[in-house]
């Protein structure tokens, strides 16, 4: 079967991209590599240069390398502190570029989509861990975008018979041997704490000691990479085998606070990493943990990385070998 990947240049995207080639699908990456690298694209997919706010060029990527049995979306912005700025990048851009993929699909009969959302849906949660059936009250711009997403889905379902995956995400971390992490501004907790083992950056800042939790510090979910792509695939192969439509949360369902996390890679680079403790950042919860038992039980999806040493311990060893991502 052929899936097409936009996004596919990017850090989810290429390892999720990576894992459908050796699961036996024949890959098309499709990417404008403003945030992607054409060094993180697999050797035997195919790659597309191209960008989804002009839809020219999806019909062209549809015509020249379609039919497509399935679509896997990892392209928008993806910035919430950005889209606290920029409102414009997320509510229209990233919406529009959604759009014209659902509609090219829609116009090819693609009858599989599986949407990169996010677990910025849920900034103010009723309970935790935070289940599917959380009310969805989106913490940014960039939440916002990815819940009109979803809905779009729900009316392209209803108006062409296309199904949908969405999978929220919580904080996506790690790395495979060949493809790591790299973000131009790097926001991401571990990427950071490892700049400091690495002697590219003094310190570590920790946004509020005075949390009600365990530490003081914040707490979220980590959850590898690698598990993210198989729970993609897990969810793609349902839907091409006629499953329904399904939204699920995707997490270790546990949680590590910031302060375990420096700890951790402490442990695992045997570097002292000074941490600094800086002023609570706005909109910052205290906890945010997901309970992933629907995929679990649908699906049978479970984490092979369940600890944070194992996580840092893939994510440091990619680093030593790219201490500067893919810019060398």
């Amino acid at each position: 079967m052929r899936i097409l990947v936009s996004g596919g240049a990017g850090y989810i995207g290429s390892v999720t991209s990576a894992a459908l080639l050796d699961a036996g699908y024949d890959v098309v990456i499709f990417d404008n590599l403003r945030q992607g690298h054409r060094q993180a694209v697999p050797a035997a997919a195919t790659f597309v240069l191209g960008d989804l706010n002009n839809i020219a060029e999806i019909r062209s990527a549809f015509e020249a390398h379609g039919p497509f049995d399935g679509i896997l979306n990892f392209a928008s912005h993806t910035l919430v502190g950005e889209s606290m700025q920029h409102p414009e990048y997320y509510l229209r851009d990233s919406v529009v570029a959604g759009i014209n993929l659902l509609t090219v699909a829609a116009e090819h009969g693609v009858k599989a989509f599986i949407l990169s959302s996010t677990a910025n849906l849920f900034d103010d949660p009723a309970k935790m861990p935070i289940d599917e059936n959380e009310r969805i009250v989106p913490g940014s711009p960039y939440g916002e975008m990815k819940a009109w997403m979803e809905r779009a889905l729900y009316w392209y379902e209803r108006v062409h018979g296309i199904h949908y995956g969405a999978l929220r995400y919580f904080n996506a971390c790690g790395c495979t041997p060949t493809i790591g992490e790299h973000h131009d501004p790097e926001t991401h907790l571990i990427p950071l704490v490892l700049q400091v083992a690495l002697g590219q950056r003094e310190s570590i800042a920790i946004f509020g000691d005075d949390y009600p939790t365990p530490d003081g510090s914040c707490v979220r979910d980590y959850v590898h990479v690698s598990d993210l792509a198989s729970a993609h695939i897990l969810t793609l192969q349902a839907l091409l085998n006629g499953g329904a439509s399904r939204r699920y949360n995707l997490g270790n369902g546990g949680g590590f606070s910031v302060k375990e996390v420096i700890q951790a890679v402490r442990n695992v680079t045997g570097h002292a990493i000074p941490a600094v403790v800086a002023p609570r950042r706005a909109g910052d919860p205290a906890t945010l943990v997901a309970s992933s038992e629907t995929i679990r039980r649908d699906l049978g999806w479970e984490p092979r990385y369940a600890t944070i040493e194992s996580i840092i311990e893939s994510a440091w060893a990619w680093h030593q070998q790219h201490p500067h991502g893919y810019s060398e």
